[in-house]
């Protein structure tokens, strides 16, 4: 009976990540390479595509230089010499809803760095534009902060936007997890104080995250946590401040969020909560592979805690998992509620921030060129196919000027303050 109740257990866990699997790439597969799009001469000479390193990328022929009339006032930018040809495009990384992240090597400095390359035209089909720039703008404000990506620069073409962030090479959170299934206390705790402060700093420039996710937590190479995407953040949320906006991971939901009720910053609490608890089960709480059901069970189900957690982990996911807001540890005093909490006792939040803690997992990789914690479904696929191209030359040309207009005041390059 045990054993079958093991497999049973197994069974689950595997449905749920191939679900998992399948969400991220549903969209990008479909875009991804229509050939003969690619190689239409309209469609080059829409995407100006002038450089051999472009058309390495097109997998396809370099097309003469644009005439001035093709040209297109992509606004300001403080950077306004970056292009695609500064890098050599070695591996695809990750992958999202409009576009792919890729390992880089600028050929200038030989610099490694993580590209996110997004489509326009699949931005503004699902009027996403808005939470792209407020991507954007919460990238700015990462600098001050050990845990969280930073922003070299931003720059963008006529048909996508150019991110060059951090390159972060421990893996996913998600990654490990899968291949670990569940963590045990200590390590998980560690996770848990780093991902808090980091929500904790987002928090004091009134920003809430709102899409916390294994698959948005890195390991960087000593196996400290970076937070990424950054593409569901709402700005200007004050302390006592409420948004509306129905949004996130199915499995990360909170109960607010769920009713279309007003919620604040503790959503955020309530999914670092999701995350502890996957850490520690394996699975997030409230998980069932058909989605109403998980809803209700988000919305209507007691939190089930099995005895082989410490008390004063279960105290913390209870406090975390409060279906009332209103209740939810941190709805007070924010993350301060959460730094004092018992379970967090044996962290020295000043060592924590300045990475004086040994992480209890090193990744071990051996430099740049180790992508073993990056998912070989990714780094498999070849790079010319994983930068694309819109397929649609007719919906190109019609969409240009209008995303143009969308993405003014997109391309960033950090004054040299930044670094002193």
């Amino acid at each position: 009976l045990r054993l079958k109740k093991k497999k049973k257990v197994f069974l689950v866990f595997l449905a749920f990540m191939k679900q998992r699997k399948m969400g991220l790439n549903d969209f990008i597969q479909r875009l991804a390479t229509n050939s003969y799009a690619c190689k239409h001469p309209e469609v080059q000479s829409i995407l100006n595509l002038n450089s051999p390193q472009d058309a390495e990328l097109m997998n396809t022929n370099p097309s003469p230089p644009p005439s001035p009339s093709q040209q297109i006032n992509l606004g300001p930018s403080s950077n306004p010499s970056a292009k695609p040809s500064d890098f050599h495009f070695l591996k695809v990384i990750g992958k999202g809803s409009f576009g792919k992240v890729l390992l880089a090597r600028h050929r200038t400095d030989d610099q490694f760095y993580a590209v996110k390359v997004l489509q326009k035209k699949a931005i503004l089909k699902k009027k996403e534009e808005k939470h792209i720039m407020s991507e954007r703008n919460v990238l700015l404000k990462n600098v001050k902060h050990p845990f969280l990506v930073g922003l070299h620069y931003s720059f963008q073409t006529a048909d996508k936007l150019y991110f060059i962030l951090d390159y972060i090479n421990g893996g996913e959170l998600f990654y490990h997890l899968q291949r670990e299934r569940c963590f045990l206390e200590p390590r998980a705790r560690f996770y848990a104080a780093e991902i808090a402060s980091a929500l904790g700093y987002l928090h004091s420039l009134n920003i809430v995250y709102r899409d916390l996710k294994p698959e948005n937590i890195l390991l960087d190479s000593q196996g400290h946590i970076i937070l990424t995407d950054f593409g569901l953040c709402k700005e200007n949320i004050e302390p006592n401040g409420t948004t509306s906006t129905f949004c996130g991971t199915p499995e990360y939901l909170a109960p607010e969020v769920l009713h279309k009720q007003p919620y604040d910053r503790t959503v955020d609490w309530w999914c670092l909560g999701a995350v502890l608890y996957e850490m520690l089960y394996g699975l997030p709480p409230f998980y069932s592979r058909n989605t109403a059901e998980m809803y209700d069970n988000i919305l209507n189900k007691p939190l089930q805690l099995k005895p082989n957690i410490s008390n004063a982990a279960r105290h913390l996911l209870e406090g975390l998992l409060q279906k009332d807001r209103t209740k939810r540890l941190g709805c007070t005093d924010d993350f301060i509620e959460i730094k004092n909490h018992v379970f967090f006792s044996p962290i020295n939040w000043d060592d924590l921030n300045a990475k004086k803690i040994t992480p209890p997992f090193n990744p071990n990789v051996t430099g740049p060129n180790d992508l073993r914690h990056f998912d070989p479904e990714f780094t498999e696929e070849p790079v010319p196919s994983s930068i694309g191209c819109s397929p649609d030359s007719a919906l190109v040309t019609a969409s240009i000027k209008e995303a143009a207009e969308a993405f003014v005041g997109f391309s960033y390059a950090p004054s040299m303050d930044s670094y002193l």
